[in-house]
């Protein structure tokens, strides 16, 4: 399914001026709508996104955006406040989370769907109150009691349950597991996340536009770069411009940089939920070595706020590239023994192989990319299949593995750090001449615009939305842990509870960025 055979009605294609994917935006009806979801399906494409937003006081448009072969096709249907929407998730069924959660943050409930319990709404925010509306409910003294959330039962002899969460040890981020288990062997679990939720979506709409990108790199903190450079890379496209050919590689640089940070440390933690705290203290020191020399050469150890509309914050001086790349020389070797240890160490593989096994059918089923689709077969990496600048001209080379298990996302991690190193390199010794930054003029129309940048954990995607004023009128922002929370409900089944914490890193999926 190709954007160039698509011929919609009211159909825009939006300007490429950042060398990426084609995007085509459309408003359709009902029945295009579940139309061109089940063709999508049924060809392969896919389900990146679904949303919502008021346009106006009586409507209101859903929206969904596809990858199809060349591009994203990014489809509007306006509805009533009482009319609803088709339901997605008999064709896709990573939108059954999408769609409660936007039944709860603008009471469009969709027609026919088989799971319409509320997903971000705890039971104490005010009764009729949906933050997205332009008129939100105001806030009454006190909070409601909690409603008892109906979790999914699992009967039978012998059946128990165990609730994990919502608070964890340690400064992980909320969310509640409930298993169903036999002994020890998990027959089910069933997650209740949205504890996080802190009104982003509503937050962008009193955000000035070219302060967006501070907004979005907050958005989760591991991933600050991929965020604001997909904000940036929507809002460019939005106002007709592009940033400069050094800018574009810089910021490359810097994701490259955050993905190698954050694997260093999953890395270092999987060895140590599986007892091997040696790897923990090892990739702890790799870690930090590499965030000093963020700080040093960004002024950042996590990369904030380097990223702005239409270019960086911050230069690189040709001394600051020749230790980044010193630094990549220093580390691989380190990184590179790591495996080799990891691999000969036979108690570590044996807690590692078969253990957490995602099957490349059930992460199809859930629309699963990203790093653990790629360890299940199913690879999909923007840098690759939909390539903007610089990564156009740099052959990235897409780390996969067909097991499924918790050795083979390990196993991604390590060659997406050596192939990150390489880019790194490249991008650091080969950093064109000329601007960082080219001056951005807030201009009033209404317009849209799509950014979509390979975090670590995979594709993350902005849809921006201007008024005729220039003002932010709608920005989704989305995190591929969506598709995959409910992919790790059925990797856990048949292992041991105990086995949990070590496939949960595994995953390393976003509790902040999932809960917008």
């Amino acid at each position: 399914m190709r954007l160039e055979h698509l011929s919609l009605p009211n159909q825009t294609r939006l300007p490429n001026v950042g060398d990426g994917p084609a995007t085509i935006v459309a408003r359709v009806d009902a029945r295009a709508w579940i139309d061109l979801a089940g063709t999508a399906r049924q060809a392969g494409a896919w389900l990146i996104s679904l949303w919502g937003r008021q346009e106006s006081t009586d409507t209101f448009v859903i929206s969904a955006a596809y990858a199809l072969e060349d591009g994203l096709l990014w489809l509007q249907l306006p509805t009533g406040e009482h009319d609803g929407y088709p339901d997605l998730s008999a064709l896709f069924p990573c939108t059954a989370r999408m769609q409660r959660a936007l039944c709860d943050l603008l009471g469009l409930r969709a027609s026919g769907a088989a799971d319409t319990r509320p997903w971000l709404n705890h039971g104490h925010w005010p009764a009729g109150d949906y933050p997205l509306r332009r008129e939100p409910v105001a806030a009454t003294p006190g909070s409601p009691p909690p409603e008892d959330y109906p979790f999914i039962p699992v009967l039978g002899d012998g059946v128990h349950e165990i609730a994990v969460g919502p608070i964890h040890a340690g400064t992980i981020e909320p969310g509640h597991f409930r298993f169903s288990v036999v002994g020890e062997k998990v027959l089910r679990l069933e997650q209740r996340l949205g504890y996080a939720h802190r009104g982003i979506e509503r937050q962008f709409l009193d955000t000035p536009l070219l302060h967006g990108h501070r907004l979005a790199g907050r958005i989760a903190g591991d991933s600050t770069v991929a965020f604001a450079w997909a904000f940036c890379m929507a809002a460019e496209q939005a106002l007709g411009i592009g940033a400069p050919p050094r800018a574009n590689h810089l910021r490359a640089l810097l994701l490259e940089r955050e993905r190698v940070a954050n694997h260093l440390g999953d890395l270092g933690a999987l060895g140590n939920d599986a007892g091997f705290a040696y790897g923990l203290t090892q990739f702890s020191r790799l870690k930090e070595d590499w965030l000093r020399l963020n700080a040093q050469a960004f002024g950042h150890r996590y990369l904030m706020d380097r990223i702005v509309p239409g270019g960086v914050a911050q230069d690189a001086a040709p001394s600051t590239t020749a230790a980044i790349a010193a630094q990549c020389d220093h580390i691989e070797p380190q990184v590179r023994v790591m495996q080799r240890i990891y691999d000969e160490q036979s108690g570590l593989q044996d807690r590692l192989s078969g253990t957490g096994r995602l099957t490349s059918e059930v992460a199809g089923h859930f629309s699963v990319y990203g790093l653990v689709g790629r360890a299940s077969g199913r690879a999909m990496d923007v840098r690759v299949d939909y390539p903007h600048a610089p990564y156009r001209q740099m052959r990235v080379q897409a780390a996969g593995d067909a097991r499924g298990d918790v050795a083979a996302r390990l196993a991604v991690r390590f060659n997406e750090i050596y192939e990150s190193l390489r880019l790194i390199r490249a991008l650091a010794n080969s950093l064109p001449a000329g601007d960082i930054q080219l001056p951005v003029t807030h201009q009033g129309a209404v317009s849209c615009g799509t950014g979509w940048i390979e975090g670590w954990r995979g594709g993350v995607l902005v849809a921006l939305e201007t008024d005729a004023a220039g003002r932010i009128a709608g920005c989704h922002c989305h995190d591929p842990s969506w598709q995959s929370w409910p992919a790790l409900e059925h990797a856990i089944i048949g292992n041991i509870v105990a086995d949990f914490p070590l496939i949960n890193k595994s995953f390393n999926l976003n509790y902040a960025g999932h809960d917008l």
